[in-house]
């Protein structure tokens, strides 16, 4: 990518700055520091007014189109052009609150997540759209869809998977139920500590959601075998509670601990180090191809011998490449499933849409959830 006019001329003041003497390096006084930022503040605010000069010019499909624009595996991409001693992360993270803030201008999303904020399903969103949107925390997955359906929300966040307890039967129990369409995913790990503002040998009671206490059951079972575990709606809530009770600890992101004033009795006590929750995002305009996509897909097919194999054999013949495959009793039916295929494709790709024609002819019912591009995993 090449570089502005404004950037190098940050580079140049910033290699002009920096000399050397001898084996010694001679770095910045805070003044000359202080002219950089003010150099990068002056950029941020050039791009806020660009950014709403284009939104005056654009009219509503243009607005439409900025609000949405530079999200997620974008930022990757972006941030993995500039280079230079920052890691990777944390030039996202700087490069997704300016946008987020940028966009906000023309207009803030309302993003619909699972449970109250600073649930994992809520950081998650901040890591997809940065802060400055509107976050509507609703009591279940249902509700995230039924926001997004019914047009009161922009966007929402449902975990679809997670690495240690599976798929989230709920979520796609509602990918059955309402036609709304995937256009994102987020591989978040999740870290678990335990959360109290009492010693930990004093802790007497757990809190936290059904999951995440399934996902610490071995540490657990070693460090506080006394202790009761009591199952509530959300790590966030459970974090709430235990700044309110004595004798009380919470399983919960250490981001709910900093919210709930509460001290972090023990890091990382997840069983599985390399615990991992899938989100998928639902709602807005589908994104473009990136090369690196996937393709969600609903299947239902017919209850007899080897109806199954044939409709595998169509993705093998297709050269489409399977990465996730779940089976789901369909509602109402004995016998009868829905199958969820995801694979490494593009719905626009010719090779996809031969399978599908294909598949239309071996199924009951075939829908395409969407696709999007491939997800990196995040802390």
């Amino acid at each position: 990518m090449s570089k502005s006019k404004s950037q190098s001329d940050i580079d140049a003041a910033t290699k002009k700055k920096t000399v050397r003497s001898g084996n010694k390096t001679v770095t910045p006084s805070p003044r000359e520091l202080a002219e950089i930022d003010r150099e990068l503040l002056r950029l941020l605010r050039q791009r806020a007014e660009k950014v709403l000069e284009v939104a005056r010019e654009s009219g509503a499909a243009g607005q439409k189109a900025l609000a949405a624009a530079l999200t997620g595996e974008q930022l990757q991409q972006l941030a993995g052009e500039i280079g230079g001693p920052l890691s990777q992360r944390s030039v996202e993270a700087v490069i997704r609150e300016i946008v987020s803030g940028c966009r906000a201008l023309v207009r803030a999303p309302r993003i619909a997540i699972l449970g109250p904020l600073y649930s994992f399903s809520h950081l998650a969103a901040i890591h997809r759209f940065g802060q400055s949107v509107e976050f509507v925390p609703v009591g279940n997955i249902a509700a995230v869809f039924e926001e997004v359906r019914g047009g009161h929300a922009d966007y929402g966040l449902a975990p679809i998977e997670n690495s240690t307890d599976g798929r989230i039967a709920d979520t796609l129990d509602m990918f059955i139920r309402l036609p709304v369409r995937i256009t994102g995913e987020i591989d978040l790990k999740i870290h678990h500590a335990l959360l109290g503002k009492c010693p930990r040998a004093e802790v007497k009671e757990i809190y936290s959601k059904p999951q995440a206490i399934s996902q610490c059951r071995n540490w657990l079972a070693k460090h506080l075998p006394g202790a009761r575990t009591i199952e509530v709606t959300s790590t966030s809530t459970a974090a709430q509670l235990a700044s309110e009770k004595s004798g009380a600890a919470a399983i919960a992101g250490i981001q709910a601990g900093v919210h709930y004033g509460l001290d972090v009795l023990a890091e990382k006590i997840e069983d599985n180090p390399g615990n991992l929750t899938r989100f998928a995002v639902i709602g807005g305009e589908p994104p473009a191809r990136t090369g690196n996509d996937r393709t969600a897909i609903l299947l239902e097919i017919e209850h007899r011998p080897g109806a199954l194999a044939e409709a595998m054999m169509i993705f093998k013949r297709n050269r489409l490449n399977m990465t996730w495959i779940e089976s789901f009793p369909i509602p109402g039916s004995k016998r009868g499933y829905f199958f969820f295929v995801e694979m490494e494709a593009h719905e626009s790709d010719g090779r996809f849409r031969k399978a599908v024609g294909q598949l239309l002819k071996k199924t009951l019912r075939l829908e395409i959830l969407g696709s999007f591009p491939a997800a990196t995993t995040v802390e």
